[in-house]
């Protein structure tokens, strides 16, 4: 009987609606989803809309660390201690539906379907790689690199199905603290990328697909570089003094 009961689970179906330990909230623009801090207690899955994490520094300091696109869990650290906090604030940056799962719930699912447990991995996974991602685009990418990587990301390049070619309302201080350096130069980029045709805004920015040429190819004109790249010189050729002879005995 349980075995005819798991046959019949749908994934699609119990992330859609809600039931026994799930509840369907709505979360305008500009509002958390929860706070950093607080008691995590829940697994949040984004239907629709969209939301970035950030975290706040002992000193005060804040940076935004990732974005969050519709089929994302957050908030998993919930799964991890009983008496957990959350690590980050998750915060919608326009209208969010999210599926709020009970943390025991989330983990009876995990246990008892195994197709729920196989999409919950690949999405740990991925999501994992995004993070290596991440610190080597900051570690070895300019920082105009690094910006035309995330408008790729936030328009959905890369992922099945058509683009979307306007990304989500998002500010030049928003995307600074994510690629690490000023609003100044973030507005300086922007612009570039316009002048260049890799992108257009007037109010919001739609990406077209040749801003890939920055990532994949630095196709940028060689007086448009961010900064000069550094050319390793080559030793100079030294004449090899005669070897002295051998003295004799």
């Amino acid at each position: 009987m349980a075995a005819f009961e798991n046959a019949r689970f749908d994934v699609a179906v119990f992330l859609t609606n809600a039931g026994l330990g799930r509840k369907i909230v709505q979360v305008k623009a500009g509002r958390n989803l929860f706070s950093q801090g607080d008691a995590a207690d829940d697994v949040f899955y984004l239907q629709k809309g969209r939301a970035k994490l950030t975290v706040v520094s002992t000193r005060g300091k804040e940076a935004t660390i990732t974005l969050l696109s519709p089929g994302d869990f957050v908030g998993e650290e919930a799964l991890a201690d009983s008496k957990g906090l959350r690590m980050a604030t998750a915060i919608a940056i326009t209208t969010c539906t999210v599926l709020r799962i009970k943390r025991e719930e989330m983990i009876r699912v995990i246990h008892e379907e195994h197709a729920f447990s196989d999409l919950f991995l690949k999405f740990l996974l991925a999501r994992s790689m995004r993070t290596q991602a991440d610190l080597v685009d900051q570690l070895f990418n300019s920082s105009e690199k690094r910006l035309a990587r995330i408008l790729l990301l936030m328009a959905e390049f890369g992922r099945p199905g058509e683009p979307e070619m306007l990304i989500p309302p998002i500010t030049q201080e928003t995307l600074a603290e994510m690629i690490g350096t000023t609003r100044s130069r973030v507005s300086f980029f922007m612009n570039r990328f316009r002048k260049l045709g890799f992108i257009e805004y007037n109010g919001r920015i739609r990406v077209h697909k040749s801003l890939l040429n920055v990532v994949l190819y630095d196709r940028l004109s060689p007086h448009n570089a961010e900064s000069a790249p550094i050319a390793l010189a080559k030793p100079a050729k030294t004449r090899m003094a005669p070897a002295p002879r051998d003295e004799q005995m």
